[in-house]
């Protein structure tokens, strides 16, 4: 599969736009949310190819969008990454229980957001 459209979900506006930019100039299209609530809906409505998403956000945390995401059967094919300052050992098997496809720590290198997008 190769990745077309991705869904950046951070409620952070200068996290936002740092992945938004990466992802952008790598050619993808680029839907932005910034609540798990946000990303569940537009991961229905937008149908992206891969979402990119912050675990610690008001509203609904990633892990809960994630959990959501992964068990409704129109959006559960659809790789979702975090991208977080959640990063121990513990954060990486409860995202990977949870359904998703990695973690990558924040602060990160542009290249690591890269990789994913080669990735899928």
């Amino acid at each position: 599969m190769s990745v077309n459209k991705v869904l950046v979900v951070d409620d952070s506006p200068a996290q936002l736009e740092n992945l938004k930019n990466i992802v952008s100039n790598a050619g993808c299209n680029v839907v932005v949310a910034t609540s798990g609530k946000e990303a569940i809906e537009l991961s229905k409505s937008e149908k992206p190819d891969l979402i990119l998403m912050d675990i610690v956000m008001d509203d609904m945390d990633g892990y809960g969008a994630c959990r959501v995401i992964s068990a409704d059967p129109d959006t559960k094919d659809i790789p979702v990454v975090f991208v977080s300052t959640k990063n121990q050992r513990a954060d990486r098997l409860w995202a990977e229980k949870m359904g998703a496809r990695g973690l990558i720590s924040k602060p990160f290198e542009d290249n690591e957001i890269l990789e994913v997008l080669n990735k899928y």
